[in-house]
């Protein structure tokens, strides 16, 4: 794969939980470095497209990593292709221990604990911790660290600062932006101040298909724009 190649590509995805459509036709591609956002408003579609992507809930269409078809594949083929996943809301296992999380994450042979222990060092401090007595911020950092354990072809990461306080949620963007530097990243991400610091580019979603596709500071630089995709305002909201 050349650099000018994308990384995904996404044809015609349409997904659905319990027999009802929740993403019509999602069209798209990530570029094989930085992070490209996935915005849109609540309730659009945009983490049922991380969730399809990873086959985590019933899809058609064509996805390629790569440039290898992997839609027809289950999710732990495409987890082990490369794909990391940082679900919304954690999901940590939260009766085990921190370095019990991160054990179970690892797939390979040579895990990067030295940079996630760089990117997070009040995990390591925390490591024998029950992960379920965990602050909201410290559970968020061991589920982008599970993510962030092995090396990976690309990063989906769901909605990491929701709920978060604005001194963790800069240090979630900190590790993120750190991550980039070797892995690109597609970003579900509401905080639009955190759009703007992180992403490249951006694919909005409404109504289950991408209505707008652009950079990052195109959309978010246009009150208009942003308004009408959105519905709120760029500088008003953080």
């Amino acid at each position: 794969m050349s650099a000018a190649e994308p990384i995904l590509t996404v044809e015609g995805l349409r997904c659905s939980i319990a027999g009802q459509q929740v993403v019509e036709e999602v069209t798209f591609s990530v570029p094989a470095t930085g992070i490209t956002a996935v915005l849109g408003r609540n309730g659009v579609g945009k983490t049922s497209t991380l969730r399809g992507i990873l086959g985590l809930i019933h899809r058609r269409g064509t996805v390629t990593l790569a440039g290898e078809r992997i839609d027809g594949m289950p999710t732990h083929r495409i987890v082990q292709r490369g794909v990391g996943y940082v679900p919304e809301d954690r999901e940590i296992f939260s009766k085990l221990t921190v370095a019990e999380n991160l054990a179970l994450a690892e797939r390979q042979r040579e895990p990067r604990r030295e940079f996630v222990a760089e990117l997070f060092p009040d995990l390591v401090q925390r490591r024998d911790q029950v992960a379920g007595t965990l602050s909201g911020g410290q559970q968020q950092m061991v589920s982008v660290a599970r993510a962030l354990i092995n090396d990976n072809r690309i990063l989906l990461v769901d909605e990491p600062t929701k709920g978060l306080a604005p001194k963790i949620v800069a240090e979630v963007a900190d590790a993120l932006q750190e991550a980039s530097k070797t892995v690109p990243i597609l970003l579900v991400e509401q905080n639009l101040e955190v759009v703007r610091r992180l992403a490249g580019d951006a694919i909005v979603i409404g109504g289950g298909r991408v209505v707008h596709t652009g950079t990052a500071n195109e959309i978010l630089d246009d009150e208009e724009l942003t308004r009408r995709l959105l519905g709120v305002h760029a500088e008003a909201h953080s």
